[in-house]
């Protein structure tokens, strides 16, 4: 098993990416905090981890709010001894629409997941981190960050941060032993696709945007965990401050 005896917290995990990183992650041997806003589906998604043999909890936790991201990794430290993955998964998604329609809301909420979400990760991960000697942070970025598309500007420019962050924090974080990394999907069909088509999607819209994929299709939750599987084990152990496309061909 490529991460036995590993403790990884995954945020978002109830549904789409996130949750297929924890099954997978799960499968390979790791210890799984399953963190989500939605409790009622995070919660099934660690019973179902747990039925199957699988060190699994639920953490309730909105990665915008300090106290809640304090909690999160607390809850893994003290259900499995220490952290060594930190799966920065959850976001938020902007509907398709001119900029300048975009109310303050929002934006405020799109930077203070997909942005600040990884400022309070990092404050409290890393000092776990650090006591283990090391570890992974992979950061769940977007295509939007590489080859931007027009109509979801604000969402663009937060997933743009998560890519320099992750070269950053890859930087100033590698004496420590703690590689950092970045995925970037194309868009899957997740609650989120919706968004992105301008708040429904319509076979002619879906049509339209698989065809900006030269492979012909969207992410799906297995090609992010096979990545996501690949850069926290040893195998990836000289990678760090790479962003992955995991996009068939979309930021070619």
């Amino acid at each position: 098993m490529r991460l036995e005896n590993k403790v990884a917290i995954i945020t978002g995990a109830a549904s789409g990416f996130g949750e297929g990183i924890a099954r997978r992650f799960a499968a390979e041997g790791a210890k799984v905090m399953v963190a989500d806003i939605n409790e009622a589906a995070g919660a099934q998604v660690a019973r179902d981890l747990s039925a199957e043999g699988a060190g699994a909890r639920f953490v309730r936790a909105d990665v915008a709010k300090d106290a809640d991201v304090q909690a999160m990794v607390a809850a893994a430290c003290d259900a499995f001894g220490g952290l060594d993955i930190l799966i920065n998964n959850a976001g938020v998604p902007q509907r398709n629409m001119p900029m300048l329609e975009v109310d303050e809301a929002t934006f405020d909420r799109i930077f203070a997941v997909n942005v600040k979400g990884l400022y309070l990760a990092a404050r409290h991960a890393v000092p776990a981190m650090r006591r283990r000697g090391g570890g992974v942070i992979i950061n769940t970025a977007s295509t939007a960050g590489v080859r931007p598309r027009p109509g979801l500007t604000w969402y663009n420019g937060s997933k743009g941060a998560a890519i320099m962050l992750t070269k950053s924090m890859a930087v100033e974080l590698a004496p420590d032993r703690i590689r950092v990394n970045a995925l970037c999907p194309v868009a899957g069909d997740t609650p989120m696709l919706a968004e992105f088509l301008g708040g429904e999607v319509t076979e002619d819209a879906y049509a339209r945007f698989v065809a900006t994929v030269p492979l012909g299709r969207l992410s799906t939750p297995r090609d992010m965990a096979n990545a996501a599987l690949f850069l926290a084990s040893d195998e990836a152990e000289f990678l760090t401050g790479v962003c992955l496309e995991v996009d068939g061909g979309r930021c070619i």
